[in-house]
Order: C-alpha cells, then structure tokens, then sequence
C-alpha cells in the first residue's frame, strides 16, 4: 500500500469499528511499511479520529471563539448535567461519548455542537435537553 493511503484507511477503521485499535494500528504499520508510532500520530492528529470505544452518539461540542463567546461553556455544562459525564467520557451504558473540539465549522449558528455528524446551531439549555432525549 502506497503511504499517501494511510489516512482513509484509519478512517474506514473509524467507521467500521467506531475507533482505531491498537491491533488495528498495528496491523496497519505492517501493511504500509512504517511504525506503529507513525499510525498513532496520524491518528491521534486529527480530533474527529479515536483511539479507545466511543458511545453509540458522539456529542461534540465547539471550543472555539465564537461559540466561546456566545456561551458554549455553559452549554457544555448543560451537556455534563443532562448525561452525567464530562468531556473525554462515554456514559457507563455506551450511549453517549462526550467531547471538546475546534471548529465544527458552524461560526454563523454559536452556540453549536455536533451529534454523530448533524450539526445543530443557536443552542440553549433547552434545545439540547430535547435533542439528547430524541437519540435512541
């Protein structure tokens, strides 16, 4: 395999499996002729890719400046009370996995987070109580 396919390969074990295990990093250096490091760091460079079991939804709340100042901290704590857990943490049952990330690329509706890949903008307390009630 030519090395400029390392990415989309991680990537397709990110969809496949819900996260890049370190079997899987493994058996990727061999395939491609690099370190299990050089896996890990491309992995681990890029926020959207994980290397431990996510929940079944993926909250992703914005961190940067226009959500910061359209108050996403509270939002996020709006998050924590509602499931339970803080950033960096998947609920005991599997069903949420709750991170921080850089721009989501929806400036233009801060506050905003994404849920699996739905981005939902504008957000109060409320919506969110309502949007985490409606997952499975």
């Amino acid at each position: 395999m030519e090395r400029n396919e390392l990415l989309g390969v991680i990537k397709e074990e990110q969809e496949k499996n819900g996260y890049v295990s370190e079997g899987a990093m493994g058996d990727m250096a061999k395939s491609f002729g690099v370190t299990v490091g050089e896996v890990y760091g491309v992995t681990t460079f890029y926020s959207f890719l994980s290397t431990k079991p996510m929940g079944r939804h993926v909250i992703r709340i914005c961190k940067s400046v226009p959500c910061f100042l359209q108050n996403g901290e509270g939002l996020a704590a709006s998050i924590e009370k509602e499931i339970g857990i803080g950033p960096g943490e998947t609920t005991a049952d599997g069903r949420f996995t709750f991170e921080r990330t850089n721009c989501i690329g929806a400036c233009d509706q801060a506050p905003a987070m994404l849920l699996d890949d739905v981005v939902y903008g504008n957000l109060t307390p409320g919506k969110i109580k309502e949007i985490l009630q409606s997952c499975d």
